[in-house]
């Protein structure tokens, strides 16, 4: 990995820590909107720069609004990481729609099943309307942005940058 990535992941990993400052209140604490950065990594950066910087960016997020879930944030976090290196493998092989749909049912509703088990269920239904509509929100931004901010960001980071 040359410096120029290692740069960039940190970069991404910042923009999450500044995500997770915008948080949409839930009846259990506030769901942040630290995802945009990490989605954005996957495509530009690759599914695995991604997902370091989703599960890094997640643990950061729970730190900034004191770990309300405790240790169960790094499952979370491994958890994020998964999901956004998928995304990032299929939006890559151009399968943008379904990416998206992935990223959007597995962040609002599929992530938060273990706490159903490991809670309780009446947890995992106040859990859901919060992180439907931070997923949203993010799901929204990346599919206006990415498409843009792709090619320009490439050339930034992997080329000489923006300097004539």
């Amino acid at each position: 990995m040359d410096v120029r990535k290692i740069s960039a992941i940190a970069i991404f990993i910042a923009l999450s820590a500044v995500g997770a400052m915008i948080k949409i209140p839930s009846p259990i604490g506030s769901i942040a909107l630290d995802s945009f950065p990490a989605l954005l990594a996957a495509v530009i950066l690759g599914p695995v720069s991604g997902a370091i910087v989703a599960g890094l960016g997640h643990i950061i997020s729970a730190f900034i609004g004191s770990m309300p879930l405790g240790p169960f944030h790094f499952l979370i976090m491994a958890e994020m990481a998964v999901l956004v290196w998928m995304f990032g493998i299929l939006y890559i092989h151009g399968k943008k729609i379904g990416s998206f749909s992935l990223f959007f049912i597995g962040n609002a509703f599929i992530l938060a099943l273990p706490f159903a088990f490991l809670v309780s269920t009446g947890f995992y239904t106040l859990l859901v309307p919060g992180l439907t509509a931070a997923t949203a929100v993010n799901v929204v931004l990346a599919a206006i942005l990415l498409p843009r901010l792709e090619p320009v960001l490439k050339k930034m980071i992997f080329e000489d940058g923006l300097v004539e």
